[in-house]
Formats: C-alpha cells, sequence, structure tokens
C-alpha cells in the first residue's frame, strides 16, 4: 500500500546528490519525526524547488511512497524568514546533524519539533543563542529518554553524572571524575532551562557534551570539527 502524505510542516535537516539530476533530503517533520525523500530535479537549474529545499525554512510538504525512502511531491516555503549567517549558522548546523544523527526515521516527535523552531528563531534573533542551545539539547535528550533525573537535589550538594546509574550525590570529586561533577543548585537550574548565570551555562555544556558523546559513540560530530577550525 502506497502511503500519500500532504500539507505536512517540515524542516530541511540534510540534502546530498542523488543520481543525476535530484536529491536525497532528509525532513524533521512535526508529525513523523525525519523523512528521507527523493527531491527529482531539484538539482536543475530551473527546478521551482530548487530554491525552496534550504536548512532553517519552515515548509509544508508531502510525499508518497511505500518504503521508507519517499517521493517529495509538495515543498511550499510559509514563511520568508532569512537565512542563518555566522555563527548562528554554524550553530544551526550542530542542531540539525544532532536530529540528522540521533531521530530514528518516521518516528514522531512533535513536542521536539516545537522545541526545533524555537531554537531556530532564537538563531535568527541573536538574543540568546546559547540558553536556546542547552534548552533544546535538554529537550532532546528527554524526548530520547536519555536525560537524567535533576529534581530533588540538595543546592549545595556535588553531584556526579555516571552513565549507568545518572546523577549521584558525592562527597568530593576526584581527579578521574571531576569533569563528570556538578553542584546541585546548577543542576536544578538546569532542569528549569534557567542560564542567566555563567556557571549554570558551562555547567549545562558540560552535562549536555557527556549525554550527547555517549549516544554518538565513536563517530564525532561534523560540525563541532567545522567550530574548531574557526
Amino acid at each position: 500500500m502506497e502511503y500519500v502524505v500532504d500539507g505536512q510542516a517540515a524542516y530541511v535537516l540534510h540534502g546530498r546528490p542523488y543520481r543525476d539530476t535530484s536529491l536525497l533530503v532528509d525532513f524533521f517533520t512535526l508529525e513523523h519525526g525525519k523523512v528521507s525523500a527523493v527531491v527529482r530535479g531539484a538539482k536543475r537549474p530551473n527546478s521551482k524547488l530548487r530554491p525552496v529545499i534550504q536548512p532553517f525554512l519552515p515548509l509544508q510538504i508531502g510525499w508518497r511512497g511505500r518504503q521508507e525512502l519517499k517521493n517529495l511531491t509538495l515543498a511550499e516555503p510559509v514563511d520568508a524568514n532569512p537565512f542563518l549567517s555566522g555563527n548562528a549558522l554554524m550553530c544551526g548546523l550542530y542542531v540539525n546533524e544532532l536530529l540528522e544523527r540521533l531521530l530514528q526515521p518516521l518516528d514522531p516527535h512533535p513536542h521536539l519539533y516545537v522545541y526545533y523552531q524555537y531554537v531556530v528563531n532564537e538563531l535568527r534573533s541573536g538574543e540568546d543563542i546559547e540558553g536556546a542551545l542547552r534548552t533544546f539539547e535538554r529537550r532532546l535528550m528527554m524526548e530520547l529518554g536519555h536525560a537524567p533525573d535533576l529534581t530533588d537535589l540538595e543546592p549545595d550538594g556535588i553531584y556526579v553524572y555516571d552513565p549507568g546509574q545518572g546523577v549521584q550525590r558525592i562527597a568530593q570529586p576526584t581527579d578521574q571524575n571531576r569533569m563528570r561533577c556538578f553542584y546541585g543548585r546548577h543542576l536544578q537550574a538546569i532542569e528549569q532551562d534557567s542560564y542567566d548565570q555563567r556557571a549554570v551555562r558551562q555547567a549545562a555544556k558540560r552535562l549536555m557534551r557527556l549525554l550527547i558523546d555517549q549516544l554518538l559513540g565513536d563517530k564525532p560530530l561534523r560540525s563541532r570539527e567545522l567550530f574548531q577550525k574557526r
């Protein structure tokens, strides 16, 4: 049975050449999660889809197909928001690569889609990029069932993150676990997505890196490598 979907809210995550004139594009959609589709003729200079298949541009798309790989039938922009550039673009590519790597095909995450819209809008405004990134990373970890429990902590307590046991209170950090240790008050602020303090932002960046790297395994993110080369 061939499935036909029309009018689905979506963003482009990544595109790559497919045969002579087409693209193979991964979309993040509101109701269907990550969807891979062939965009036929998109590499042709006169293609109407070529200027539309761009990251960070909100779209309405449609597709059809029996298998996991779909055929795109519709792609229309729903906004004329400007594209990202500079540091905001690098951060956007990082967010897209996280979704590309960590989401399973056709696994819906409608709440995460809302947070993706939030982080893209924050990247456009440039007002609180770091806070938006940490919020999105934590929500992504929650959606994947990989976020540690940060409730019922003592503000002045010291806690270590253990991949097998989550967050555990300890008396003092050691040289071996120092980079995995956090003050309870910082973890409480992270749990509330409150990143006004520099110390909280630094703690959140360390914690999210630990969580994300555990899921990524041995294959690093290319977007991080681009950051390091700048």
